[in-house]
């Protein structure tokens, strides 16, 4: 919950603010769907007549062009891998495999192999190669990631431990964690992102296919955004607590991003180059418990307008934050403890990390109670200079802390992007 913002929208493979819809054309990676209509960003006609909404079978020798929604591509193949940089997409699912007994290095690079080559084909909106469920027939890639990390635990499963991060090292334990193991970490990680649930879905279920018997499940969680389109004008995005969240996030345009947020290509190790390190939260919202505080109450435990955003201190949600300002009784304006003041990178020696997450909905138990937050993912080029200094600092008196429990942690080495002709992870599988 870092006070820090959405990234700009752009891909890892293209210049920041460069656009990424890549429209079809024909005879193109869309000429196998029969395109019937298209719920475009301004809605769905609806009939005259009163009834029918939606899909108006088109001409049998046309097809009508998808909404820049559906046409959306992010490349595969690229310097760093996609879902880090990408504009927040609607829909997320976040899932953890661990080897299955007896596989190895060999078996490892087998399946990475077909899961880069599933991806490949699954962004650039083609079907998977063997055995699609055409789940997600007729659509476009709709903006469509899948990146792929590798946890603390595949190294010795795969007798690579001297190719293994120092910065992989197990995350400290903090005293706001109420950590499941169940549900945490995992030999292999992956992250898919869409702005369609259908198409995202599709790509959760093919990749599990491709495991076979290489691989299971060991966690899977779901998560969703606001959908592209759906505010006046493009805005940071809110969390389920009522916040923009996500203002202060770094920005690929600023001089010291790569530096902050990839390893160089000149890291250690090697394989490592142009990567990054993914931390991996289920942060519960305590929902009933913040839903009775007022809407003051709320912003001074965060240290921002829930309305706009903006520091208490005045301005628009861009402004510096005043963290001496004081009111008429000489007391700050924003709180010691407020979460926008706590999660400050100058408030932790410069520590900043690139925050991309989805919020979550599980459903309520039996006292109706959400199960519902935030599934936190952060990206940095060095976990210990990122997350780790900010969360110690949060653990020492966080006014948020009241209202959120981690449930469960990750921490994930992701390589860089794989060239034209190269799966995910092959320098370090095969170097």
């Amino acid at each position: 919950m870092a006070d820090q913002p959405t990234p700009e929208a752009t891909t890892e493979n293209t210049p920041p603010g460069e656009a990424v819809s890549q429209k079809p054309s024909s005879g193109g990676v869309f000429s196998r769907r029969r395109l019937l209509g298209t719920a475009g960003a301004t809605g769905l006609a609806l009939g005259a007549a009163g009834g029918a909404a939606g899909y108006a079978a088109a001409p049998a020798d046309k097809a009508a062009p998808l909404a820049s929604l559906g046409a959306d591509t992010v490349m595969f193949h690229g310097k760093h891998q996609p879902g880090i940089t990408t504009a927040l997409q609607a829909r997320g699912h976040l899932v953890a495999f661990d080897l299955a007994a007896g596989a190895g290095r060999k078996e490892a690079a087998a399946l990475l192999r077909r899961w880069s080559t599933t991806a490949q084909r699954l962004m650039a909106g083609q079907a998977a190669a063997q055995n699609d469920t055409d789940v997600a027939r007729d659509a476009g890639p709709s903006s469509l990631t899948v990146t792929f990390g590798f946890g603390n635990s595949f190294f010795a499963r795969t007798g690579l431990e001297k190719q293994r991060p120092v910065a992989l090292d197990p995350l400290p334990d903090f005293s706001s964690d109420h950590l499941d193991k169940a549900r945490s970490n995992g030999d292999l990680w992956v992250q898919i992102g869409a702005d369609d649930a259908l198409v995202a879905f599709h790509a959760l279920r093919a990749l599990q296919k491709d495991a076979g018997s290489a691989a299971r499940v060991r966690w899977q969680m779901n998560g969703f955004n606001r959908s592209p389109g759906a505010t006046a004008q493009p805005m940071t995005a809110r969390n389920l607590m009522g916040q923009i969240d996500g203002t202060r996030n770094p920005k690929p345009s600023e001089s010291d991003f790569d530096r902050r947020i990839f390893v160089p290509a000149a890291g250690d190790p090697a394989w490592m180059a142009n990567g990054s390190y993914a931390v991996v939260r289920r942060i519960r919202m305590l929902l009933d418990d913040w839903e009775k505080l007022s809407v003051k109450a709320q912003e001074d435990v965060v240290g921002r307008k829930k309305s706009t955003g903006a520091p208490l201190t005045g301005g628009t949600e861009t402004t510096a934050m005043n963290l001496d300002k004081t009111d008429a009784d000489g007391n700050l304006v924003v709180p010691f403890n407020a979460h926008a003041r706590i999660t400050r990178p100058d408030q932790n020696g410069g520590a900043a990390m690139l925050r991309r997450p989805f919020s979550f909905h599980d459903g309520f138990d039996t006292d109706g109670v959400p199960d519902a937050g935030l599934l936190f993912v952060c990206w940095q080029a060095d976990p210990l200079r990122g997350f780790v200094p900010v969360q110690r600092k949060l653990d020492r008196g966080d006014a948020l802390s009241t209202f959120i429990r981690h449930e469960a942690s990750g921490l994930f080495a992701v390589p860089g992007g794989a060239a034209e002709g190269e799966y995910v992870g092959q320098r370090l599988l095969e170097g």
